[in-house]
């Protein structure tokens, strides 16, 4: 496809009008709604702006790309803005922007859009292409030249090696490059183009890799790596670095190939490079630093977790229009429908939240053979109690705790099998790994969760002895109770406690737990609106669904925002629904539901003033939850 085909002439603006950078977006952007681009103007905004906040996309000598892959677009498209007299971009070389091309690429998009787009990118390295767009008096001149110059490199990206003899020093050498960034459209390709030209110009034997939207082109083989003399691996995302083990690696953010060009390439061919050693138990490299290695398990796992939550919770939710105890074959409420709804939601999607949060824990430390022991690791955490009685097991906390015990177990296995003969190297994926990783993690966590899940009985012994104690004090220890882990144990041994009183006729307590309970999502939810430059954009989207989850007295629906900063979130949860539980307590509120959050707030006992009270309560516990959270995480970088 042309790049012409996506620029034209009603996706161009000469004259640009804006005066700084967010009014460069925003005038590009609606040109490209105006010519009918977009199907969301607002979705594709957040979208461009959200990339932006990763990196600058003003790329230097003159050039900004801003860009986005977005579902909010039609279809592949591009807008031109040009300001002569040049404006702050905020670009990497610190001048003033000139040339402003926007990408919008669909979520759709197939590899011909991909490559044309990308091909814009390489055309802007080339200084007398941008010195015609810049003196175009006529969109029709813009558009003359760009036909121009694709017309000139057109057909696909060559497996391009320089071989030069006027540096005798350099031609010597053979020199691999790998370029990747998030969004995969522009500065891959532009990082790979200005190695490959600067590397021609030198003199110097280049090979690159591009790792972009449509795949990674021109792939190094296996050859290409054992002849190399020093590898450039240019990347602000991962890339499959196993295979440059016990070679010279440079490694360095996208940008810095566009940048610093020649000062990499000089390192490249003086050896001033590290030899890589390859560990499966870390990420794979990129030019980034690498995150915390305990975060990263984390949140693969809470990722992979986090449809199980949504999914279900809000079938739950859906179960209760039909009234509270629309999923009970006894009750005159019965519903076939809302029972099936229940189950799906409650025994099967929140039945399994928990092993798959281990078992994608596990993997992500152990790579594929962790997942197993993972999941039967969390399945022994919410299914073995070892005590009377009990039931959920040690729940949320014992699913992490099961994750990462598997993902270690299975390294060790891994090691403890490295020196077999190679005969048997295909028995140990399929045999050794999965025999002796899961025997290993099921003995562990077998013995470990009875003595996890006395946790939970003896709270609720703890509780059953708090009947004559101060009202308020009982109801900030059930609040916190509710906050703390989320739908394990602790709060688990709360909401019994809530049952018990209730089956004893005691209305308060059940009506203090429920309200602690729906503070927690409800209180993070709040806190992504107020503070959105707090969280990141997953994290915002994941602020809609809590409040859904939150009124419906789904305290799991605050896990996503634990899991991923449980140092400032937690305190956060267990603050606003201790206050929640110790108002509903002071003001006497009787509650006859075991659940349903906001659906069963009629039921509350004393009219609709005792009704406006319990709102009261649950609104300011979670407006401190989310004052105490936006004041505690720091702002987003």
């Amino acid at each position: 496809m042309k790049i012409t085909q996506l620029l034209t002439e009603h996706t161009i603006i000469l004259d640009l009008q804006a005066s700084s950078k967010q009014d460069v977006l925003t005038e590009l952007i609606g040109k490209l709604d105006e010519a009918g681009k977009l199907k969301d103007k607002k979705s594709f905004t957040r979208d461009i702006l959200a990339r932006e906040e990763q990196s600058t996309t003003g790329i230097g000598d003159g050039i900004a790309i801003p860009h986005a892959k977005s579902v909010a677009v039609k279809g592949p498209a591009i807008a031109f803005g040009r300001s002569l007299a040049g404006l702050d971009y905020a670009s990497l070389d610190g001048q003033p922007a000139h040339l402003f091309f926007m990408i919008a690429a669909s979520e759709g998009a197939n590899n011909d859009h991909l490559d044309a787009l990308s091909r814009l990118a390489t055309f802007l390295m080339d200084s007398n292409f941008r010195q015609k767009i810049l003196e175009a008096t006529s969109i029709e001149e813009v558009l003359r030249a760009v036909n121009d110059k694709e017309t000139e490199v057109d057909g696909p990206e060559e497996d391009i090696r320089t071989e030069h003899t006027n540096n005798s020093a350099a031609s010597s050498k053979k020199i691999l490059a790998v370029t990747a960034c998030p969004t995969g459209i522009a500065h891959t390709y532009m990082a790979a183009e200005k190695l490959k030209e600067r590397a021609k110009e030198l003199g110097i034997s280049l090979k690159v890799e591009t790792n972009g939207s449509s795949g990674v082109k021109n792939r190094l083989t296996d050859a290409d790596i054992a002849e190399a003399d020093a590898i450039i691996v240019a990347a602000d995302t991962k890339v499959e670095m196993a295979r440059f083990n016990g070679k010279p690696v440079i490694q360095v953010k996208v940008g810095k190939a566009i940048h610093e060009t020649d000062i990499l390439l000089n390192r490249a061919i003086t050896n001033d490079a590290l030899i890589y050693h390859h560990d499966s138990t870390k990420e794979e490299t990129t030019g980034k630093e690498s995150s915390n290695g305990f975060y990263k398990h984390l949140m693969n796992g809470v990722s992979n977790m986090l449809p199980f939550v949504v999914g279900g919770g809000i079938l739950i939710a859906i179960s209760f229009f039909w009234g509270i105890n629309s999923g009970n074959p006894e009750s005159p409420e019965y519903n076939a429908f809302a029972a099936m709804l229940g189950t799906i939601g409650g025994a099967k999607a929140f039945f399994l939240m928990v092993p798959v949060l281990a078992g994608f824990i596990a993997s992500s430390i152990a790579d594929r053979p962790g997942f197993a022991p993972g999941m039967i690791g969390g399945l022994i955490a919410i299914t073995v109690t070892g005590v009377e009685g009990a039931s959920g097991g040690s729940g949320f906390l014992g699913g992490i705790i099961a994750g990462f015990l598997a993902g270690y177990v299975t390294l060790f296995v891994k090691k403890m099998f490295s020196k077999l003969p190679e005969a048997l190297e295909g028995l140990k994926p399929v045999l050794f790994f999965p025999l002796f990783s899961i025997a290993i993690t099921g003995i562990i966590m077998m013995l470990v969760n009875p003595q996890l899940t006395k946790v939970y009985t003896g709270i609720s012994s703890f509780l059953e002895g708090l009947g004559g104690t101060n009202a308020v004090l009982v109801g900030l220890i059930l609040g916190g109770m509710m906050a703390i882990d989320m739908g394990g144990p602790i709060n688990k041994a709360a909401y019994t406690f809530g049952i018990a009183m209730l089956d004893a006729q005691n209305f308060t307590y059940i009506a203090t737990v429920m309200a602690a309970g729906m503070v927690p999502p409800l209180g993070m939810a709040l806190a992504t609106t107020m503070f959105k430059n707090r969280f990141t954009k997953p994290e915002r989207e994941a602020g809609k669904t809590a409040y859904v989850l939150g009124a419906c007295f789904i305290t799991e629906g605050v896990i996503p925002f634990a899991a991923a900063d449980p140092a400032r979130v937690i305190p956060s949860a267990v603050t606003g629904a201790a206050i929640a539980g110790g108002l509903v307590m002071l003001f006497d509120i009787n509650l006859r539901a075991p659940h349903g959050g906001v659906f069963v707030m009629g039921l509350v006992d004393g009219g609709i003033g005792k009704v406006m009270l319990y709102a009261l309560a649950i609104i300011a516990g979670s407006i401190v939850t989310a004052l105490m959270a936006g004041l505690l995480k720091k702002k987003i970088a």
